[in-house]
């Protein structure tokens, strides 16, 4: 990933603060790549794809938990 360097408005920033601490996003860079994957899903790319807009940590988390769900068949 490319680093980019970008300024915000105070309010932004208060309100992915505030989403961070509500724990629906690990950090600032996670909820902006996922409201800029959104727009750009929007204006360019067409339809989103099945994970209905979910922070990737939540994807994450979720294929975790299916995974574990299923049976090994090396036990």
């Amino acid at each position: 990933m490319r680093v980019v360097t970008i300024c915000m408005p105070e309010s932004y920033v208060d309100g992915v603060d505030e989403l961070i601490g509500q724990n629906k996003y690990p950090n600032r860079s996670e909820v902006i790549r996922i409201a800029i994957r959104d727009l750009l899903v929007d204006e360019l790319w067409g339809e989103r794809k099945v994970s209905g807009g979910l922070p990737l940590i939540a994807q994450l988390e979720q294929m975790a938990l299916q995974n574990a769900s299923k049976p090994n068949p090396q036990q």
